[in-house]
């Protein structure tokens, strides 16, 4: 008797203890995420500048977007260069304009992380953004795709809110790099 009561107490702490575990990476992962985002907008939300002068982090991109983001980059340097030196060195390069990293052209003045959803190595965050320095103030949601590559959430794709031109991040920067070589 006293055996069977051991065993069935020691099953049910085993099944209590994997629930903590289960909901301990949970809020891990949404802690983590939730950096990543941040870190983001910190850096490269309010200007284009940063894009253009510091190397593309590979902490917080995934090596896709890495490596669309840099080729975007580099095509926009290079039409610099060549207008630069063409006879017409007044005309307009192809630059980024605009915040590409998110929904509306101008930019935000606030946002906030409305929720995180896990699903294995993906996972998806759902931004509000907001930009009050028009009247009636411009609300809007943009969903950033994370994938979780060597133990490290990374930022692999923007969907925007269907007020931007583009559907996402990616297809928006290979258009960029498209355009350059026309």
């Amino acid at each position: 008797m006293k055996k069977q009561l051991f065993l069935y107490i020691s099953i049910l702490i085993f099944f209590i203890s994997c629930k903590k575990n289960t909901t301990s990476s949970a809020t891990s992962d949404n802690t983590a995420i939730g950096m990543q985002v941040d870190e983001l907008y910190k850096k490269y939300g309010k200007s284009n500048e940063a894009i253009y002068n510091e190397p593309i982090s590979e902490d917080l991109f995934s090596k896709d977007l890495k490596s669309i983001l840099e080729g975007a980059i580099n095509a926009s340097k290079t039409d610099i260069e060549k207008v630069k030196n063409s006879d017409h060195p007044d005309e307009k390069p192809l630059i980024f304009e605009g915040a590409i990293f998110s929904s509306l052209y101008e930019g935000y003045t606030n946002y906030k992380i409305e929720s995180i959803t896990v699903k294995g190595k993906t996972a998806e965050a759902l931004v509000q953004f907001e930009y009050d320095m028009a009247n009636p103030k411009v609300i809007w949601k943009d969903k950033i795709e994370l994938i979780n590559m060597d133990k490290k959430w990374k930022i692999d794709n923007i969907i925007f809110d269907s007020i931007k031109s583009s559907r996402d991040l990616k297809t928006e920067m290979k258009s960029f790099i498209q355009s350059t070589h026309q």
